[in-house]
């Protein structure tokens, strides 16, 4: 079974942006897969599919039998308003995709951070393309058809993530370097490469996936005290 680091999965609105001190009311959606999901409001979209809104501008569409339970709190954080198109206009895709291939949302948040700094059209010297930097070889091996559209880059960034997850059995430190240098180099040294641009990667990925729970954590126990 997946370790709690790497896959226990909570897809909140909280976790992909800064704050600002107005409260609203809001609901937790528990899936039958374990994640819960907090939303600002739901809304049908047909019998079988059920639309989260996650902010005014973001949601995840779900499967209505996939629902286990509903809870409202109140005294949520709204999410403030922000001028970087990054990662919060990106926290449906982030949040879709990570429920998919279940990776941990502020995982994925911390890898796109890493890669590309949330720009779609990011290209690196060695031709790595979008917001988890797929190069073309792995784009086609997980068919994502273009590398420059971020739902279907984060789905596959995301798909090859959870790959490599399960392949180095849920070690999150050798998915990361796997993810950087190539499954290859890890294998070869049996480990972490020594390399200075894969440990620094590892090291800075790790880094803010920390803080971004810590965060997460010091918001949720905020939220209790008010």
């Amino acid at each position: 079974m997946a370790s709690p680091l790497a896959r226990v999965l909570t897809v909140a609105c909280l976790m992909l942006g800064t704050f600002i001190s107005v409260a609203r009311a809001a609901e937790v959606v528990t899936l039958r897969n374990g994640f819960t999901v907090t939303c600002q409001r739901r809304e049908a979209l047909s019998a079988e599919t059920i639309r989260l809104y996650l902010h005014a501008d973001s949601y995840m569409d779900v499967a209505t039998s996939s629902i286990v339970s509903v809870e409202t709190v109140a005294d949520i954080p709204a999410p403030a308003l922000t001028t970087q198109p990054t990662l919060a206009s990106n926290g449906a895709i982030l949040a879709d995709s990570g429920a998919r291939h279940n990776v941990n949302v502020d995982l994925l948040a911390s890898v796109v951070k890493a890669e590309s700094g949330g720009n779609a059209h990011a290209v690196s010297r060695t031709g790595a393309r979008g917001l988890m930097q797929l190069m073309p070889g792995t784009a086609a091996q997980l068919d994502v058809k273009d590398s420059f559209d971020p739902a279907s880059n984060v789905n596959g960034g995301s798909a090859y993530l959870d790959q490599l997850l399960t392949r180095y059995h849920e070690n999150l430190a050798l998915a990361l370097a796997a993810y950087n240098a190539g499954p290859a180099a890890v294998d070869r040294y049996h480990g972490i490469p020594p390399y200075r641009e894969t440990r620094a990667y590892v090291a800075r990925v790790i880094r803010e996936f920390n803080r971004r729970v810590a965060e997460q954590a010091r918001a949720a126990s905020a939220t209790v005290v008010h």
